[in-house]
């Protein structure tokens, strides 16, 4: 099992349309953690309201977040995303992902979350239509917290 080391290690966020952003920006200062905050340029954030991340800001273009994610994390560092391609890329370097529900991927679940999105992408393709996600919850945003603290914890999640 791969651990965080905040001695060397910090925080990710893959921050176009993540809901989380604040959540994770507010922990990492309190575990006095790095946290980068990627977004393109389509994208504005205040960073005086992001507890002293750093914000960086790439070129708009297809992928050119998850690429400026994937070049600049090492093993232990923690990536928040919700797109599973850019899990995929960042679990091969050996990163925690999790996505902004507090679900951890590994090399087990990636393969199968891949493939539903294959799935779902042939059937919209095809003109069919997939229901989206439901109204965010609160309770959606405690389980980020607490996975989100215990990773920083380095306990087993």
């Amino acid at each position: 099992m791969i651990y965080f080391d905040k001695t060397k290690n910090k925080i990710s966020v893959d921050a176009d349309g993540c809901p989380v952003v604040k959540i994770t920006a507010k922990i990492a200062k309190e575990y006095d953690v790095g946290c980068t905050v990627v977004c393109d340029s389509a994208h504005v954030f205040d960073e005086k309201k992001l507890y002293g991340a750093n914000v960086s800001v790439v070129s708009q273009g297809a992928d050119s977040v998850d690429f400026h994610i994937v070049n600049n994390i090492y093993s232990g560092d923690i990536v928040v995303t919700q797109d599973y391609g850019l899990a995929a890329m960042c679990l091969a370097k050996k990163a925690i992902v999790l996505n902004q529900n507090g679900q951890i991927y590994s090399d087990c679940n990636i393969g199968g979350l891949l493939e539903s999105r294959a799935l779902g992408k042939k059937i919209r393709r095809s003109g069919g239509r997939l229901k989206g996600p439901p109204k965010r919850t609160a309770e959606q945003d405690e389980k980020f917290e607490k996975t989100l603290r215990r990773l920083l914890e380095n306990a087993e999640v």
